[in-house]
C-alpha cells in the first residue's frame, strides 16, 4: 500500500472539477477512485517466538481445519522455514504471511526485521501464549517504529483455562495487564490485545479481533487515497482563493459574477455558486449522493447572509447601521475616504469569501467519508 502511486489523471480531473465548481464531477472522481481502492491488496504478517501458535492461528482466522489440504502445517516443533503467504474468502484480496518465528537461529530482532521485509506488510499480528516476553515487546517496539499497525494476539487460551487454578475473569485480566505492562516497560503504545484460542474461534476475542481486523483492512486501503484526494483538493481551494483575492484586489467584481459589490448577498451567492456550493449544485450532488441536501446544507455558515452575519460576528460588526453610516461619511472626504471605504469593503469580500471557502472544504470532506464503500 506504502508504494501506490496516485493516478496523475484522477489529480487533474478533481482539479478541473473544483475550478469549475462542479460538485457532480468531483463526486464521480472520488467515487471512481475510492471503488479501486477497495480492492486494494493487502499484507497481513503474523509473527511471534518460535512455538507459539503462528500456523495455528492463521488456519482459525481462516476457518479451516489443520488437516484441509491448503492449511498452514502446525506441530510442537518450529514447522514455518520460510515467508508462506495464506488466502482466506472472509479477507477478500487479504494475503495472510505466516513467518518464522523468532528464535536462537535469528541472530537478532534488527536482523529478523531486515530479513522478513517488515517494510512491505501493512498490519503485524504478534502472536503470543505462555508468557509474553521481552524479546515480542522488542519485536512491538521495532513494529512501532515503522509506523505500522499491529495487534498482539495471545493464542493457547484453552489450555490455560484448563490448567489454570484461577477464576476465567481473573486469569484474563492477569493474562491482559502482564501484556500492557510489558510494552509499557519498551515504550510501546498500547496496541489491540486480544485473548483467543485458535481451537475455539467462535469463543473469547475472536469475533471482536475479526471485526476490528476488517475495519482496519479498509482504514489501510482508504488511507492513502483519502489522503492523497483531500491533498487534491485543498490545493484546488487555495489556488480558487488566492485567484479570487486577486481579483477583489483589483476590483474586478464583474469577472466574480458580482454586479454590486457593496450588495453582501448578492456577492455570497456569487461565491457560492464560483465554489459549487450553491442550492442548485448541492441538490445535484446530493442527490448523486444519495442524501438530503439538508445533510450538506447544515454544516455551512454561508447558508445566507442571515447565517454568516449571526455567526460571524467581526463581519456582522462591519455591517451594522451604525457602520454603514460611518461609510456613508466616509464616502465624503476625498481621497482618504474612498481609500478607507474600498479598504474595509475588500475585507469584506475576502471574509465573505473565506467562510464560502471553508465550507466547500467541509462538504468536499463529508463527500470523501460517505463515498467509502
Amino acid at each position: 500500500m506504502e508504494s501506490c502511486v496516485f493516478p496523475k489523471e484522477i489529480a487533474i480531473n478533481m482539479e478541473k472539477a473544483l475550478g469549475g465548481g462542479n460538485l457532480l464531477e468531483v463526486v464521480s472522481v472520488v467515487r471512481g477512485t475510492l471503488k479501486k481502492a477497495s480492492n486494494a491488496p493487502v499484507s497481513i504478517a503474523v509473527t511471534g517466538d518460535s512455538g507459539n501458535g503462528m500456523s495455528s492461528f492463521i488456519n482459525a482466522l481462516r476457518g479451516i481445519g489443520h488437516e484441509e489440504e491448503d492449511s498452514a502445517p502446525t506441530g510442537v516443533v518450529r514447522t514455518t522455514q520460510i515467508p508462506t503467504r495464506y488466502f482466506s474468502p472472509h479477507f477478500p484480496n487479504v494475503v495472510l504471511w505466516d513467518l518464522p518465528g523468532t528464535g536462537a537461529a535469528i541472530q537478532s530482532l534488527e536482523n529478523y526485521m531486515e530479513e522478513m521485509k517488515f517494510s512491505q506488510y501493512d498490519l503485524f499480528i504478534i502472536i503470543a501464549s505462555e508468557q509474553f516476553s521481552m524479546n515480542l515487546a522488542k519485536l512491538a517496539k521495532i513494529i512501532q517504529g515503522l509506523g505500522k499497525r499491529f495487534y498482539v494476539v495471545w493464542t493457547k487460551l484453552d489450555r490455560d483455562l484448563s490448567t489454570s487454578a484461577l477464576l476465567e475473569e481473573r486469569l484474563l485480566k492477569n493474562i491482559w495487564e502482564n501484556i500492557r505492562e510489558t510494552l509499557q516497560n519498551e515504550g510501546v503504545c498500547e496496541p489491540n490485545i486480544f485473548l483467543v484460542s485458535s481451537l475455539e474461534p467462535l469463543l473469547h476475542d475472536f469475533p471482536k479481533l475479526r471485526g476490528t481486523l476488517h475495519r482496519d483492512i479498509s482504514d489501510i486501503r482508504y488511507h492513502g487515497p483519502l489522503e492523497s484526494l483531500s491533498h487534491i483538493y485543498e490545493k484546488a481551494i487555495k489556488d480558487k482563493v488566492t485567484t479570487c483575492r486577486g481579483k477583489i484586489a483589483s476590483k474586478s467584481f464583474d469577472t466574480l459574477g458580482i454586479w454590486n459589490a457593496d450588495d453582501l448577498e448578492e456577492s455570497l451567492m456569487a461565491y457560492r455558486s464560483l465554489f459549487g456550493v450553491d442550492d442548485e449544485s448541492l441538490q445535484q450532488m446530493a442527490q448523486s449522493m444519495g442524501k438530503p441536501m439538508e445533510e450538506y446544507r447544515a454544516i455551512m455558515k454561508s447558508r445566507d447572509l442571515y447565517s454568516v452575519l449571526r455567526e460571524d460576528w467581526p463581519l456582522s460588526c462591519m455591517n451594522c447601521n451604525t457602520v454603514s453610516c460611518l461609510y456613508s461619511f466616509l464616502r465624503c472626504i476625498p481621497l482618504l475616504g474612498d481609500f478607507i471605504f474600498n479598504s474595509l469593503r475588500k475585507w469584506k469580500h475576502r471574509r465573505l469569501l473565506e467562510i464560502v471557502a471553508k465550507d466547500t472544504r467541509a462538504i468536499l470532506k463529508k463527500i470523501l467519508t460517505q463515498s467509502i464503500i
